[in-house]
């Protein structure tokens, strides 16, 4: 590293923190000031908002289109707290649909209002909410989408152009109160709600589930699992008796596997950027609907079965599924300590990359930059919500291994005014690539960030 590199990091706060990137400069850096100053290689430094939401580079500008404690437009209630996942889906005459989840459960402040039809259990809290958006942009249209389930974390869109809503819970009926078994995965009709109704799609599995991916050419559905303590979640696939069927089609049933990383029972233990598994292993789970025993307890036979931390964002991109572990920490049981990992499979070559390793921060306050969600940028790589203890960015990772601020959430700094720290979910772009839809969970607010996307 060259002097003047070195003199730079250090005035940043950066030295000594990091992300890899296989077969491509490591670009380093922690917190706000680097953050800023990665505006050579992105849209440029973020410019503080006047009014203390959003903080985005010049020349692009945002619009709050929902906001917790709001009234629906349909009139079913208030919009309901804790924004999660969420994706867009394109309309007939340029219209936009969001689908969005709201991670409740039972002691939510704000949950999501029961709708006949479309309500699983009515002691759950969670559910989704469905916004329509004009071709300008302009909300037209806010209603209950799902309801009566628990605790919806990320999920993921279909092909056919529905949403996969994920509980990412395990309790049984009886359980704080339920009256139906809860960890499923529910399709969501961003339209029309009522053609997939409140139906959980039992043979995916029950488990904590958190996000999901369709392979587009093969149908296959891959899930990560967000398990709270050890041994910890496993990345799965279904295997759908009626691949790419359309709406409802996930009701036919199919197959549920677990992958296994032949000599890697963790996947935390692996730190080298770039390293690359061949001949991985999916194995049958034996009781998808964890009867007796949680699926990632489950005997998968003497080989066992590769278990990670924090196993979170789930995306397709091109030919390969990426998925995200937030973090690792040894002392609560995982085999090594990192600060994120993105992980790449290749279903052709049956082959597993660590693409990107987030590395220890220097500033003790910011442990890490715990990527969580993340989706495609219009212009290439990746978009990667930060779901961590200091302040809260949306960053960009683009091909050659450039990290760059895209946006930073203002109206919760850790100040002894905004104690909390509210991360970012459920970033999205619009069919057309020209709208940044990303949510901020608490307090609840959806926002459209508008501005020159493919400058780049």
């Amino acid at each position: 590293m060259s002097a003047t590199r070195r003199e730079v990091l250090a005035r940043s706060g950066a030295l000594g923190a990091g992300i890899a990137f296989s077969g491509a400069l490591a670009e380093l850096f922690t917190g706000t000031a680097a953050a800023d100053g990665l505006g050579h290689s992105g849209y440029g430094p973020l410019v503080p908002d006047p009014d203390g939401l959003l903080d985005l580079p010049k020349g692009f500008r945002y619009e709050v289109l929902s906001r917790e404690g709001d009234r629906l437009r349909s009139g079913e209630g208030d919009v309901p707290g804790n924004h999660d996942g969420m994706s867009a889906f394109d309309g007939r005459h340029g219209r936009v649909h969001l689908v969005r989840n709201h991670e409740n459960r039972v002691t939510a402040r704000s949950g999501v209002p029961t709708v006949e039809g479309l309500t699983y259990d009515p002691v759950g809290k969670g559910g989704c909410t469905a916004l329509t958006l004009d071709r300008h942009g302009e909300v037209v249209g806010e209603r209950v989408a799902i309801a009566g389930t628990a605790v919806n974390c990320a999920g993921g869109p279909t092909p056919w152009g529905t949403w996969l809503t994920c509980e990412e819970t395990e309790d049984k009926a009886g359980t704080n109160g339920y009256t139906k078994d809860h960890g499923f995965i529910f399709e969501v009709d961003p339209v029309d709600p009522h053609r997939t109704g409140a139906y959980p799609l039992t043979a995916m599995g029950r488990f904590q589930h958190e996000a999901i991916a369709v392979d587009p050419g093969r149908g296959i559905v891959y899930e990560t699992e967000d398990a709270f303590d050890k041994p910890f979640g496993l990345f799965y696939r279904f295997l759908p008796a009626r691949p790419l069927g359309g709406t409802g089609s996930l009701r036919a049933g199919g197959r549920l596997q677990a992958m296994r990383v032949p000599g890697v029972p963790d996947l935390s233990s692996i730190q080298e950027t770039g390293a690359t598994f061949d001949g991985i292993e999916w194995v049958d789970v034996p009781d998808t609907q964890a009867v007796h025993t949680p699926i990632r307890l489950q005997d998968f036979g003497r080989r066992g079965i590769t278990h990670a931390q924090k196993l979170e964002g789930c995306y397709w991109g091109g030919r390969c599924v990426y998925f995200v572990s937030s973090f690792a920490h040894s002392a609560q049981g995982s085999a090594a300590d990192h600060y994120g990992q993105i992980w790449r499979y290749d279903p052709e070559r049956h082959r597993l990359t660590l693409v990107i390793v987030f590395g220890p921060a220097t500033d003790v306050r910011l442990p890490g930059e715990s990527p969580d969600n993340i989706c495609l940028a219009p212009g290439g790589g990746l978009m990667v919500c930060e779901d961590g203890d200091g302040a809260q960015h949306v960053y960009g990772v683009t091909r050659r291994g450039e990290v760059y601020a895209v946006a930073r959430n203002a109206q919760n700094t850790g100040t002894p005014e905004a104690p909390e720290y509210g991360e970012f979910a459920g970033v999205t772009f619009s069919p057309d690539g020209g709208t940044m839809y990303v949510n901020c969970y608490a307090p609840g607010t959806t926002f459209a960030v508008t501005g020159p996307w493919r400058r780049r």
